[in-house]
């Protein structure tokens, strides 16, 4: 209890907010680093994905690289590339990738290959080009579950990018390996709560993006389907 108190001491001190080692320009550190990682993983993942899950095949393929990526510790994975590339952001930055991957991987494909077969042989049927078909018909279908993997993906980077201190000055984990050095568990309890709570909160967002996208893709389904909307609690069905 004592050690949570002096946690909370140490995030409410004015001196721990400012400065190059402050709490916001640590935090803005993490968030760069992370959305670094996560749009090289996007750029990388998504377009792979969705293209084997437009051809119905690679299925073992992406089972392959998401278990072997998977089952790479990441801080030896850092430790590799530190090696490599030396001190500075380079490492954790492939690292955090390699990390990403497979959450995005998984979900483009998997979100893809759920469309019904009919609907994309109905686009071509009509005219449209492959590329057509993957953008009008097949991605916005399957945009609730890529932006669920892209959230599982967001929520194992922004946790794991408090390794990057490890090879560089920089994010939410100098203060755990500031602390651990010091033996100032307070500060390394303060950072982890720091990191708690941005995880927590990325997720709130990106739970409510997932909602949106679920409730855009499944409107224009009731339309097509001709599912009359829910009646709402206080309201009576208009007679005719």
């Amino acid at each position: 209890m004592t050690l949570i108190l002096e946690a909370l001491q140490w995030l409410t001190d004015p001196g721990n907010w400012s400065g190059a080692g402050g709490i916001p320009t640590r935090l803005l550190e993490h968030l760069l680093l992370t959305g670094a990682a996560l749009a090289l993983a996007v750029v990388i993942a998504i377009p792979a994905g969705v293209l084997i899950g437009h051809s119905r095949r690679g299925s073992g393929v992406i089972g392959a690289i998401a278990g072997a990526a998977r089952s790479i510790p990441t801080l030896g994975l850092l430790t590799l590339f530190g090696l490599w590339l030396g001190i500075g952001l380079g490492a954790p930055l492939l690292a955090l990738v390699v990390l990403a991957v497979p959450s995005l991987l998984a979900g483009s494909y998997a979100g893809i290959q759920a469309v019904d077969p009919a609907l994309p042989a109905a686009a071509k049927a009509v005219g449209m080009n492959p590329r057509q078909v993957i953008l009008r018909v097949e991605a916005p279908l399957a945009l609730p579950v890529i932006v669920g993997g892209f959230r599982a993906a967001t929520l194992q980077v922004v946790a794991t990018a408090t390794l990057a201190a490890y090879t560089a000055d920089t994010g939410l984990g100098r203060y755990l390996f500031a602390g651990l050095k010091t033996r100032d568990y307070a500060q390394m309890l303060g950072g982890a709560l720091l990191v708690i709570l941005l995880a927590l909160l990325l997720e709130l967002i990106l739970a409510a993006a997932q909602r949106l996208a679920s409730t855009r893709v499944a409107d224009p389904a009731r339309r097509r389907t001709g599912r009359p909307e829910p009646i709402r609690s206080g309201t009576t069905p208009t007679k005719h």
